[in-house]
Parts: C-alpha cells; sequence; structure tokens
C-alpha cells in the first residue's frame, strides 16, 4: 500500500513545478488527488498523465481558494490532505515595490493558503476526521534577498500561520506543517532567472558548481518529503516549519 492510499488530496498550485510533482508523488502512493491551477493547457495534461482531476483556478481571488476545497468535498465527499504549493516569485525590493505588487504577493502567497485552509479545516472539524497540510513556504521566510522582499514578508506570514493553525487545531487532530524550500529546479525558476537575471542556457550548471551539494533542490525530492509529511508514518508532527536546503540558518564562517 502506497502512503497515501485511501486519502483526498487537493494540492493547490499543482499544474506545474513542485506542485505538479506533488500530484505526481501522492497519485503515485494512492490518493486520490485533486489540483489547481491557472492554466487550462498546462492542468489538462497533466490531469491527462496522472488521473489527477483537474480544477482551473485563481487562487488570487479568496472565494476561488475556498472554492477549490469545496470542490474537491463535492469530488469525494470529503478532504484528507492539503497543499498549498502556488507561489508568486515576482522581483521586487524594499524601494521599488508598488502596492499592486506587494498586494499581489500577498494574495497568492499567503492570503490564498489562509482561505484553503480555513475551509479544509472547517470540513475536517465537522466531521470529527483528522487531517493533514503542509505549506510550501521558502527559506526567504528568514528574511531573503533585497529583490525579493515582498516575497519574503509573504513566507514570513505564512511560516507564522502554520504554527498558529497547527497550535489552534491540535485537539483536532488536524496536523499543519510547513516546508521551506530553498533554490529549485523548475520550469518557473528557469522562466525567472532568464527574465530577470539574464540567465543563459547553462544556468543551471552555474548554479549547481556554486552550492554545497552540487546540485539545485530537485522537485522529485521535495514531493516525497510533502507526501511523507502529509502521510500518517509522519506520527504526531505538527507545526514544524522545516528548511528544505542548502544554506544553514545561523551559521558563520
Amino acid at each position: 500500500m502506497g502512503l497515501l492510499e485511501g486519502k483526498v488530496v487537493l494540492v493547490n498550485g499543482g499544474s506545474q513545478g513542485v506542485g505538479a510533482g506533488i500530484v505526481r508523488a501522492a497519485v503515485r502512493e494512492g490518493a486520490a488527488v485533486v489540483f489547481t491551477g491557472r492554466r487550462a493547457d498546462v492542468g489538462e495534461k497533466l490531469a491527462a498523465e496522472t488521473g489527477a482531476h483537474f480544477v482551473r483556478a485563481d487562487l488570487a481571488d479568496p472565494a476561488q481558494a475556498r472554492d477549490s476545497v469545496v470542490q474537491t468535498v463535492d469530488a469525494h465527499g470529503r478532504i484528507d490532505c492539503l497543499v498549498n504549493a502556488a507561489g508568486l516569485t515576482t522581483r521586487g525590493s524594499l524601494l521599488d515595490t508598488t502596492p499592486e505588487l506587494f498586494d499581489q504577493h500577498m494574495a497568492i502567497n499567503l492570503r490564498a493558503p489562509f482561505f484553503a485552509m480555513q475551509a479544509a479545516v472547517a470540513d475536517m472539524t465537522a466531521r470529527k476526521a483528522p487531517g493533514s497540510i503542509v505549506n510550501i513556504g521558502s527559506n526567504c521566510a528568514h528574511g531573503g534577498p533585497p529583490h525579493l522582499a515582498p516575497y519574503s514578508a509573504a513566507k514570513a506570514g505564512l511560516a507564522g500561520l502554520t504554527r498558529n493553525a497547527a497550535h489552534a487545531h491540535r485537539w483536532d487532530r488536524v496536523r499543519i506543517n510547513d516546508l521551506n524550500i530553498g533554490w529549485t529546479d523548475t520550469e518557473g525558476e528557469d522562466a525567472t532567472q532568464r527574465a530577470f537575471h539574464d540567465a543563459g542556457d547553462d544556468w543551471r550548471e552555474r548554479a549547481a558548481a556554486s552550492l554545497p551539494m552540487g546540485k539545485l533542490g530537485q522537485v522529485d525530492e521535495i514531493a516525497d518529503f510533502v507526501v511523507f509529511l502529509l502521510s500518517d508514518r509522519s506520527g504526531v508532527v505538527t507545526g514544524s516549519v522545516i528548511d528544505w536546503d542548502q544554506i544553514v540558518f545561523g551559521g558563520q564562517d
């Protein structure tokens, strides 16, 4: 039996990147999976590949974030697990971030997880059933580089929200954890490097050479860890904000 056999899992932001890796891993481990994304063509392709159910949604709208849970419950009768994997990494510093860019980051990186969690926990507690939620955070929650100011603020908020919600619902047996991932090899990161950093085709190799483990974070490895956190095999762990990175925060040379 797979780690998620018989579980109903919703992956918000699951059509590409880390989210898509989690969809594939959850299906492999026996879950009935629903996932959301903004692009119908990309989502429908992944749905055809995996057998997961695609729901087109713009998570910047809190009503659609909540509705992703409603549609999961409508399709499967309940929700057992939620992953908030959608992320916006548009660059902006303290000095050049506009109110509009700031609001976009808060909408996708913090508000959407909040209201998806609200709807999921409401279903779990109404049924008096245990559940598991994993938020995909970022090492930028520790501070981040100057060009990711609104992103860092939102991810720091997500880490605080994770702890708050986990504490609030520990007696409901709803476990909520956060995985702060670092620099990861995804389609979105490739586009970002080319758009904002003038990167060439060799950027992955150059990046890998600059990192202690000789490689960027890998989607499949992250997805396997998320599946473990969602599963009963992760035991009683809740309220944890786990750094998945090669940077040792607080270490100094």
